[in-house]
């Protein structure tokens, strides 16, 4: 039988691969990856020249059967993202869940991932956490907030830069003005930008200045 890899990849500086990680994609009979194109420029610019096939959460569904009994046939498979690591608000879960209840062999290598420098840079209680991901864009929204208002513990958010303002105001309504927020940005690129202040400070902020970019939004518990 063969094995899954979950191959993190960078989120921004390409020296952020390690040395592992290569070597794995390197030595795998298939590569699957979010999107080809995006991969192909990194397993070009590492030299590495194994098969690639696209997965992404478009056509997931359809192909974790097939690729379970490939996988059961002796091949060894990769499985990346755009950047970071696989699964984490990225395709990747339901090929993983399908390989562990076949009694597939899975290891996850350790790498990038956004979430955790913008948890550590925050300065912000990080003994306990929960990560959120992305918000709903509407149904649910609202609940989830009201429910989010008695978390005490750090919360961490994946936003996108046309909808950061909006979400930091309705910190404000939800958490109160004056929660503390970290706002962090094209992390590991060469623009990377971290905001600390009350939630109203960083949505003053963003308001005179638009964030572009990746973004990674950490907001203290409920004290």
């Amino acid at each position: 039988m063969g094995k899954l890899y979950l191959v993190p990849t960078p989120i921004g500086n390409l020296e952020d691969m390690t040395f592992r990680a290569i070597k794995v994609l390197r030595e795998v009979d298939c590569i699957l990856a979010e999107d080809t194109r995006t991969s192909g420029k990194l397993l070009k610019h590492f030299e590495i020249a194994t098969s690639m096939q696209s997965h992404h959460m478009h056509n997931e569904h359809k192909t974790v059967e097939n690729l379970v009994k490939r996988i059961q046939g002796g091949e060894t498979i990769a499985l990346i993202s755009d950047a970071g690591t696989p699964a984490i608000s990225d395709p990747g879960f339901l090929l993983t869940r399908a390989c562990v209840e076949s009694g597939v062999e899975v290891e996850c290598l350790p790498g990038a991932t956004a979430f955790v420098p913008a948890l550590v840079n925050s300065g912000l209680p990080n003994d306990k956490f929960v990560f959120e991901g992305f918000l709903p864009d509407k149904k649910g929204r609202q609940t989830r907030f009201l429910a989010l208002a008695e978390e005490t513990r750090t919360m961490i958010f994946y936003v996108s830069p046309h909808k950061l303002n909006k979400t930091l105001a309705e910190f404000v309504q939800y958490f109160g003005a004056d929660r503390p927020v970290s706002v962090s940005r094209e992390i590991s690129k060469l623009h990377e930008e971290t905001v600390r202040g009350t939630a109203e400070e960083v949505l003053k902020h963003f308001e005179a200045k638009p964030a572009k970019g990746e973004i990674v939004t950490v907001v203290g518990g409920k004290k």
